[in-house]
């Protein structure tokens, strides 16, 4: 059979993006394997840091929670890093296709992403499943190891930037020093009254169950994204 100009797309496609993509996926996992190294490296000298100056119970611990996952506890701040198994492009309007790196060429702007999640400890600790977490940062990592983050005082390299650096450990401390202090900082606030002044007996009743009571640091009230 013979091959038509539209099969013959179709060929070019699959290889050209394939390609793309596997490679973004295997910086993107590098980056994510050599982040977990500096994980355990920071919360080894955090701790040596802080021993002595500490209650025997507050904890600083980092954890393998898998290939694509891992976490740091800080006291009572939880912090989840998960890496997403897929490869993205940004879509029309987004400020990196402003950035001369991406317009020079649009597959630089076909990224993986990490993800970092601030959560209670408490959470975890007592199984409390309903409990809510918060998308504090992002790091995109494309196929020349290049990279941005945006989150909550993510300042390490804004998107403007993209393309200048590469992802390394020095930047990597840098993104993870800016989520633990702004984890810290972002304090669990009390509720709103109305929204827990009426229980049922069932929630009474299944107490034991702590999922029945959702906590998270901002709930009941908006958790803003302005400076991201």
């Amino acid at each position: 059979m013979e091959t038509t100009p539209l099969r013959s797309r179709i060929l070019e496609t699959v290889v050209r993006k394939s390609n793309l993509k596997q490679r973004v996926f295997d910086n993107t996992f590098a980056a994510f394997n050599l982040l977990k190294e500096t994980l355990l490296e920071m919360a080894s000298e955090m701790d040596d840091e802080l021993d002595g100056k500490l209650d025997r119970r507050v904890r600083l611990e980092y954890r393998d929670r898998g290939k694509f996952e891992a976490q740091l506890q800080v006291s009572n701040d939880m912090l989840i890093f998960q890496m997403h198994t897929d490869v993205f492009r940004f879509p029309d309007g987004h400020p990196v296709w402003q950035t001369p790196y991406a317009q020079q060429d649009r597959q630089n702007a076909y990224c993986g992403v990490i993800n970092i999640y601030n959560f209670l400890s408490d959470s975890f600790k007592f199984n409390r499943n309903a409990d809510e977490g918060y998308l504090i940062g992002r790091i995109f990592v494309n196929r020349d190891r290049r990279y941005f983050a945006e989150g909550k005082e993510q300042q390490s390299l804004r998107v403007d930037r993209f393309g200048s650096e590469e992802i390394d450990r020095e930047a990597w401390v840098a993104v993870l020093e800016s989520a633990i202090a702004f984890s810290l900082d972002f304090d669990l606030l009390m509720p709103p009254y109305a929204e827990n002044k009426c229980v049922t007996v069932d929630q009474f009743n299944t107490r034991m169950d702590n999922s029945k009571f959702v906590t998270g640091k901002r709930k009941g009230y908006d958790f803003e994204i302005d400076d991201i």
